[in-house]
């Protein structure tokens, strides 16, 4: 059962992969690189993973850990587990655009950040799985938040690009932080302890994720008819 239930939570993602790449945009170029952007986000594990060990350690070689359990774990959550996995989901993203010539628009930077996150967040998911029930691990198939917060990082960096903004770039990666901050925060033990009612948190935010993916879909089909979406960007100063 819990076999079937993993590879049922791979389905959602797997199925968004396929859609961005082979139904958004038929060019041979363009699906290259929505393959290079899939294994630049599925490697990003790696390093975050070796991120949080460190962390994990200095964290309690200096004690921090004994300081109050709500402090220590928003510390833990905001900063070692979601600014870690952002930020090394960004420099992917910048790695995919940086080495290929391809005219890429606002809706391929849209397209291939999603990537990069569903990439992650398929690899996160077997990693996650190991010990979990299989009602988690339904969840995590369902809710596709790292493919949420890929489109919020994607349109922004595109949008900051087309207009020549790089506060806007920087407005989408903040985004994808707080949300996925608050997400891992709001699940753990430490938060939930506080009081049994927070559990609403954790269960709006993992809907707003669905949400984001309906909003990103829906995003794509109309931005693939207008110019606007669909032109070069600008080179990078």
């Amino acid at each position: 059962m819990f076999i079937v239930a993993v590879i049922i939570s791979f389905i959602p993602l797997t199925a968004l992969f396929f859609w961005l790449r082979n139904r958004l945009n038929q060019d041979d170029a363009y699906r290259a690189l929505c393959n290079d952007a899939f294994k630049r986000g599925a490697l990003c594990i790696l390093p975050v993973m070796l991120f949080s060990a460190v962390s994990h350690i200095l964290l309690r070689l200096t004690g921090f850990h004994n300081t109050h359990p709500l402090l220590y774990q928003a510390l833990y959550t905001f900063i070692v587990l979601a600014l870690s996995e952002e930020v090394a989901k960004y420099f992917a993203l910048k790695k995919v655009l940086k080495e290929t010539e391809y005219p890429y628009s606002w809706l391929d930077v849209t397209a291939f950040m999603t990537i990069v996150g569903i990439g992650f967040g398929l690899l996160e998911s077997v990693v996650y799985a190991i010990g979990a029930s299989v009602p988690v691990v339904l969840v995590r198939g369902i809710c596709l938040p790292h493919a949420g917060y890929g489109f919020i990082v994607g349109y922004y960096y595109g949008k900051g690009r087309k207009n020549g903004n790089s506060a806007q770039k920087w407005l989408g990666f903040a985004l994808a932080w707080l949300m996925h901050g608050l997400y891992d925060f709001s699940l753990s033990e430490e938060f939930i302890a506080v009081n049994d009612n927070l559990v609403f948190i954790p269960l709006l935010l993992a809907l707003m994720d669905i949400i984001l993916v309906i909003i990103l879909v829906v995003f794509a089909r109309k931005a693939r008819k207008q110019t606007v979406y669909t032109e070069p960007l600008p080179e990078e100063i």
